[in-house]
């Protein structure tokens, strides 16, 4: 990966690498149980400026809050586009639909 410009501050802890330039911030973190997968992303200035706020108020990392809003809400991005997946499908008639009452006989909870 190229830089836009060369780095002016590399920072290290466990959890991360932040690496500085003159026009953006790249956060690298190991994601649990996964081994060594490095992200770098790049944060609006705001979302930075809240992120390190709640990082200093509450003694964690920023890669430990970047991390916990990614795993929380990836699977929430999974199951929205399995549900947009499914509406183009029965759209283009390759999925058909079951009414409600076939399933709840299927089921034996027909009333």
């Amino acid at each position: 990966m190229g830089w836009p410009i060369w780095p002016i501050w590399i920072g290290k802890t466990s959890e991360s690498v932040l690496i500085f330039s003159l026009r953006s911030v790249h956060l690298y973190f190991v994601l649990p149980n996964i081994g060594s997968a490095m992200l770098a992303i790049r944060l609006p200035a705001e979302v930075e400026t809240r992120l390190e706020t709640l990082a200093q108020a509450t003694g964690r990392t920023k890669t430990f809050y970047a991390r916990e809003a990614i795993i929380e809400y990836l699977g929430d991005l999974e199951d929205l586009y399995l549900a947009e997946q499914r509406v183009m499908d029965i759209r283009s008639g390759k999925t058909k639909t079951v009414p409600i009452g076939d399933v709840m006989k299927r089921y034996g909870m027909a009333g």
